[in-house]
């Protein structure tokens, strides 16, 4: 707390509304985005993604209800990529997108809202002062595309733009990916996505979206992305995953919550297992983009050299052999140039681990003591 006067005063808090396609890892993103002591939440936003716009809707829900933030609002975006079919997706999260979950809490509320989500994300930015919210997207970027081509006035008035997405290679961090079984995109090439070969998911599956928000120069300068390159570096190891379920427990008696959690990761881990070969433990991508806004949490350690960023938008999404997603060509493919100006996206590239999870640990604290369940 600070003081004005003598009197102690809450110290700000960075407005943030998050776009979500709620699956296994987006349930940690929200759990900081709801509970950390120097974030406001302001809402939700769902597109389609690790599930269907149905089950992303009811799964934002849940977890809301699960921790205790009922107040927050959502509302249904996207059901459908801007100008491509739907992207029909191996099993990582799932059949609903909660994989794992063997006791779903009951709804107190109605959480979602049958407002329009792209206005309502308008509304809620431009009432915070200028240059002090963030937009957080953790699936595919159709509702921001949208939000900044129907308003552009949002991305002169927001302080920033986190995007989880997107996968560089070429060593540009230490991480390992693991092989690509039963992805069909195979030259003999470098595999560094998770969709296919080239492409991270939430990229591939709106390309166009995508590079119409790295192609906004007002967006560019604003903009922090967060890669399978970083998020490979961030394990949910079974240790991690033990601390979850039972750090503060009384009588060794995890919290509803702390189940609930340390199930996601448990089914999350078995994916990735099984598809990937990651056997040390999932990466959990999704609640780094919002770990970007907490430029004192040293939990990046470095600031992120600044790209120019596009995406490979030509070739077509086809479906083959059991509804696995083939490629053609190089379609949702992150390219990146190092920029001589110092002007354009940032991109951190190194991570410290251990204070991740030890700020997680304490969001998972604070989510238990206003009410999560």
């Amino acid at each position: 707390m600070a003081s004005v006067n003598g009197s102690p005063v809450e110290r700000e808090k960075i407005p943030v509304w998050l776009d979500v396609d709620t699956g296994n890892d987006d349930v940690f993103a929200l759990l900081m985005a709801a509970h950390h002591p120097s974030l406001k939440l302001l809402g939700t936003s769902t597109t389609l993604g690790n599930a269907s716009l149905e089950n992303t809707t009811r799964n934002t829900s849940i977890i809301l209800t699960a921790l205790g933030r009922t107040d927050i609002p959502g509302y249904p975006g996207a059901a459908e990529p801007f100008c491509r079919d739907e992207v029909v997706t191996f099993d990582m999260h799932g059949s609903t997108g909660l994989g794992g979950v063997t006791n779903i809490p009951p709804l107190s509320a109605k959480i979602m809202k049958d407002s329009n989500a792209i206005l309502a994300m308008r509304e809620a930015l431009m009432d915070q002062p200028p240059q002090k919210a963030w937009l957080v997207a953790t699936g595919l970027l159709t509702n921001a595309s949208l939000l900044f081509a129907t308003f552009p006035e949002v991305a002169e008035h927001i302080a920033g733009l986190s995007i989880m997405g997107g996968a560089v290679g070429g060593g540009f961090t230490e991480a390992k990916n693991g092989r690509t079984d039963g992805v069909i995109a195979k030259d003999g090439n470098e595999r560094f996505g998770n969709e296919t070969d080239w492409a991270e998911f939430n990229i591939f599956c709106d390309p166009e979206a995508a590079r119409s928000i790295f192609s906004n120069p007002v967006l560019e300068p604003k903009t922090a992305l967060i890669t399978l390159d970083l998020t490979h570096l961030c394990l949910a190891t079974t240790s991690v995953r033990e601390a979850i379920l039972k750090g503060g427990a009384l009588n060794n008696q995890p919290s509803k919550l702390r189940v609930l959690l340390h199930e996601i990761l448990e089914f999350f881990a078995s994916g990735y297992d099984h598809f990937f070969g990651m056997a040390d433990g999932p990466p959990l991508h999704d609640p780094l983009a919002v770990a970007a806004l907490l430029p004192n949490s040293k939990i990046f350690q470095d600031e992120g050299d600044r790209y120019q960023v596009t995406m490979v938008t030509a070739g077509e999404h086809t479906v083959a052999e059991g509804d696995l997603v083939a490629a053609q060509g190089q379609v949702g493919r992150t390219i990146v140039t190092k920029s001589e100006t110092g002007k354009g996206v940032r991109i951190p590239r190194k991570l410290d681990v251990a204070k991740f999870w030890q700020m997680l640990g304490d969001c998972c604290i604070e989510a238990e003591k206003k009410g999560g369940v």
